[in-house]
């Protein structure tokens, strides 16, 4: 594989003040086209950390990509470094120069001396013109290793890389074709997931690699198959089958499709309408299903109801049920599932009443307890699971499990 190092250059990252999202980006990207990232290195703005990532880079890598350090004030110290790094004189671009002022005309600004600096590059670089922003990408080529230093504005960057670099980079070197397929899970730990399909996972092909990618949303299992281009994809969908007999109930959608997009696919599928009722979560799964586009062909609505009153107010749950199980129950639970259904005259409807903490739990109902229920017109179920994290995460995870138990029930699972 082809090896390659990212280098963030920025003081503003060390401290916390952006988050480093260009690396990521770079990577993926990179990886995509079968190159192989081995590491990312951020560092600030100094000539002494300039040069010596870039010595240690070289000494490892193929291929030393940097972003950052490239503006025209006297704190932007990259360009300067890299040329000290190539020992190499500078000179004016004129068509850096020309790209420089007529971008600033069409910003209705004149081109002053420090913007002229823009144009000043290495006399050993290669210049590729950036017609969307004032700072070029200087490209240096030493000892079959390649070096690229690209602007820190991530739109600048993403369309330097796409455009120019990784067809260049891809002219220069020969690449494995790479393929990844992305299994989004849900319903499992990512520790019994992996119990569960241990024996898959230990016979798939050589060539085919598995990375598992938890968050609170889901657990992505990401399978990346490298070699031959004409039969990747058959293999990967071939073991991707295989995976279903093992977890199937719990795989949901493919390639970042997320659990609320997931179950706008089913309603629009069966022509169905949903609706929420809404205690500990807050209206959390409301605003899941209505972050998709166009989910108001089939999610109708929501009632939070929060306090015991708007329990009975606005769901009709009996209070004799509230004083007789507690709000947070199996009986309540399901009686605002029912509630939701008919008020809003769905297909489906989800309910959650729970204990999201930090404070309210009790020896019997802790904090982290959570009762769903999900119901049609024709049945009703609930369960409950208690995990006690931090209030907002609570609220992340069972308004998560919520939509699962929901998706259950629409395929009857």
């Amino acid at each position: 594989m082809v090896k390659v190092e990212i280098i963030t250059i920025g003081d503003e990252i060390l401290i916390g003040q952006i988050v480093d999202t260009n690396s990521a980006w770079i990577a993926q990207q990179l990886n995509l086209n079968g190159f192989h990232v081995e590491q990312i290195t951020s560092i600030s703005d100094t000539k002494e950390h300039i040069l010596e990532a870039l010595k240690l880079a070289e000494s490892r890598v193929e291929i030393i990509i940097t972003t950052g350090g490239l503006g025209p004030t006297a704190d932007d110290i990259t360009k300067p470094a890299i040329a000290e790094y190539f020992n190499s004189k500078m000179r004016i671009d004129e068509g850096v120069l020309a790209d420089v002022t007529g971008y600033l005309k069409q910003k209705g600004r004149e081109i002053g001396e420090q913007n002229k600096l823009q144009a000043l590059v290495p006399e050993k670089c290669t210049v590729i013109r950036n017609h969307i922003g004032t700072a070029p990408v200087m490209w240096f080529d030493k000892n079959d290793k390649v070096f690229v230093s690209l602007p820190g504005v991530p739109f600048e960057m993403k369309e330097l890389i796409s455009s120019k670099i990784l067809p260049k980079l891809k002219a220069k070197f020969s690449t494995p074709h790479i393929i990844h397929k992305t299994v989004m899970t849900n319903g499992l730990p990512e520790s019994i997931l992996a119990d569960k399909i241990h024996d898959w996972e230990i016979a798939l092909p050589k060539n085919l690699k598995l990375a598992y990618l938890p968050s609170p949303e889901a657990v992505r299992l990401r399978v990346s198959a490298y070699g031959q281009e004409n039969n990747l994809e058959e293999l990967v969908d071939i073991e991707i089958k295989k995976l279903h007999q093992y977890i199937g109930k719990y795989i949901f959608a493919y390639d970042d499709v997320y659990l609320n997009e997931a179950i706008g696919l089913l309603l629009k599928e069966k022509a169905a309408s949903m609706a929420t009722a809404e205690s500990c979560t807050g209206g959390l799964i409301a605003q899941l299903l209505t972050s998709v586009s166009g989910s108001s062909e089939y999610y109708k609505g929501s009632i939070v109801a929060y306090a015991n009153e708007a329990k009975a107010n606005l769901l009709d749950v009996p209070m004799s049920l509230i004083d007789k199980h507690g709000a947070v129950s199996k009986q309540v639970v399901e009686a605002m599932a029912m509630g939701v259904l008919k008020k809003l005259n769905v297909d489906y409807a989800v309910a959650t009443s729970g204990v999201a903490g930090p404070n309210g739990g009790t020896p019997d109902k802790p904090v982290g307890t959570v009762w769903f229920a999900v119901a049609s017109k024709d049945k009703v179920v609930s369960r409950t699971y208690t995990i006690n994290i931090k209030r907002e995460v609570n609220m992340r995870l069972a308004a998560n499990s919520a939509l699962q138990f929901l998706r259950f029930l629409i395929l009857d699972l």
